[in-house]
């Protein structure tokens, strides 16, 4: 099972850095910017979580938290026409840990020892 989720996560990440550095990607959903940045960023961060289970959490947040920061570097380039704006990189870091932290939670709830 796990293979089928990293394999998800990596079709994720490559969906979501091919978006962002589009000249003119196409509109999927027609809602605001930032709720699509935390839509991405949110299941990027949950696919992650299940997929690494190994990986220490903190590890992948801050390595998720590294990308979207990468995309918005990314979208300085001139030629490729986009508007990188850090108000899109702090959406993406509330997603990640809000994600992250909702992850623990359930985590935590799965694997309780009945008293």
């Amino acid at each position: 099972m796990i293979p089928l989720f990293r394999i998800a996560f990596w079709i994720a990440l490559f969906v979501a850095f091919t978006m962002a550095a589009l000249p003119h990607p196409p509109v999927v959903v027609n809602v605001w910017d930032k709720l699509q940045h935390m839509a991405a960023f949110v299941v990027l961060t949950l696919l992650g979580w299940i997929a690494y289970p190994r990986t220490p959490r903190i590890k992948l947040v801050l390595l998720l938290v590294a990308f979207g920061g990468l995309i918005e570097l990314v979208q300085e380039i001139p030629a490729l026409q986009r508007d990188s704006d850090w108000h899109d990189w702090l959406a993406d870091t509330i997603a990640i840990a809000g994600a992250a932290a909702f992850a623990a939670l359930i985590g935590r709830m799965l694997t309780r020892q009945p008293e």
